[in-house]
């Protein structure tokens, strides 16, 4: 039985830093485990049957025109291209991490994220070229699910978002501020608005293409090993990786 790396645009809609960091520790987890058991009972995911079905169509979306169109973006276009598109699309992302991390109280992580935004739309050619990771400046990814989660909001359950995929009931509340938050959604156009909103998805789903070949082999529920990669990557994302004994 062969499984691919599934259908989840949420990431995308605020940039790709996230997907691709998350989609790594994926590949990984993976590899190490090999196999994996069936389906088992899990008291954060009560909608299980729903979100199977839901996660079945988001699959044939993306088998029909995600996979077709990242692939032959990557074909067609010259990596140092893509690689700026990639810029360009984390640096407006970095506008609403920065939001973020001021709601949260990151002084240190709200200072650097606005050095980068300067830095990069300034020197990098309004972001095409990300001069702030070679000068060392680090990029923290922040959205609003994680702020809810920083201030005591508990994640609630696991849910699969048609089209948009892995989520929680929190940070499905959170997406309203999070598209409002969205730079793109400034843009008054609706035809461009709406092509760059394809083009960062493509973007994504393109950076997936070669980590997801290392799951194609491995035999797994790919439901459940979604659902507990992503539930333990946001819990990490809330916490910053010192997790409370609740894990929420």
């Amino acid at each position: 039985m062969k499984t691919r790396f599934p259908l989840d645009l949420r990431c995308a809609l605020r940039g790709t830093a996230p997907a691709l960091r998350g989609l790594g520790a994926m590949a990984v987890l993976a590899l190490a485990t090999g196999c994996a058991s069936g389906p088992k009972a899990n008291p954060a995911d009560p909608f299980e049957p729903l979100n199977r079905e839901v996660m079945r169509f988001n699959d044939v979306v993306d088998d029909a025109l995600l996979i077709p169109a990242a692939t032959a973006y990557r074909r067609v276009l010259p990596s140092f291209v893509r690689t700026g598109v990639n810029n360009f699309f984390g640096n407006l992302s970095d506008v609403w991490s920065f939001a973020n991390s001021v709601l949260q109280l990151k002084l240190e992580n709200s200072a650097q994220t606005f050095m980068r935004v300067n830095v990069n739309t300034v020197f990098g050619l309004g972001g095409l070229l990300d001069i702030a990771t070679e000068a060392g400046i680090d990029r923290h990814t922040e959205d609003f699910g994680q702020t809810l989660g920083r201030w005591g909001v508990p994640s609630g359950p696991y849910v699969v978002l048609p089209l948009l995929g892995s989520s929680t009931v929190r940070d499905t509340a959170a997406l309203t501020l999070d598209r409002r938050g969205d730079l793109l959604n400034q843009v008054n156009d609706i035809p461009w608005r709406n092509s760059l909103y394809f083009l960062r998805v493509i973007d994504t789903r393109s950076n997936f293409l070669r980590a997801s070949q290392l799951l194609d082999n491995a035999a797994l529920d790919k439901y459940t090993f979604t659902r507990d990669a992503y539930l333990q990557r946001r819990k990490n994302e809330v916490h910053d990786g010192d997790l409370p004994d609740d894990g929420n």
